[in-house]
């Protein structure tokens, strides 16, 4: 299953009730079939702009991320789930994709700059880009035409 992660904005509301808030998202996300692998608390701060949701004019929000793994055909769900609950203001869901993995070694950076495979490619790529020089097919080391 995929990794995703789901950023939550919240509405102000006290601690009893915030909890609950965060138990039913994450109960939706567990009954999708899905494994939840972080939840982390961002703070209570003032949103950028005033946001409407919900017929409500919201300026501050609590906010946090989980992250969870689940199957792409359920996020949909979640979605049209947590669009449906009136104490998220705002809600994304982001896919995690694994960072490349990259070999270096120290031979490697020790090299000059014109020897490394990275600034090799670059510098390949850059004379695709070249328009080539006209070849006058004359056989002759200079014009003959020129003024």
């Amino acid at each position: 299953m995929p990794s995703y992660e789901l950023a939550l904005v919240l509405r102000q509301l006290p601690r009893p009730e915030l909890i609950s808030v965060i138990r039913r998202t994450a109960e939706s996300i567990l009954d999708k079939g899905g494994i939840i692998r972080k939840l982390e608390n961002l703070g209570s701060r003032a949103l950028p702009h005033k946001v409407s949701e919900h017929g409500v004019v919201h300026r501050e929000g609590t906010h946090f991320t989980i992250a969870f793994d689940t199957a792409p055909t359920k996020i949909a769900d979640l979605k049209e789930e947590f669009g449906r609950d009136i104490d998220i203001i705002r809600r994304y869901i982001f896919k995690v994709e694994e960072p490349e993995q990259k070999q270096c070694t120290l031979h490697e950076e020790m090299l000059p700059p014109a020897y490394r495979k990275d600034v090799q490619e670059i510098v390949a790529a850059a004379q695709k880009k070249q328009k080539k020089k006209f070849n006058y097919n004359s056989g002759l080391d200079y014009y003959p035409f020129q003024k």
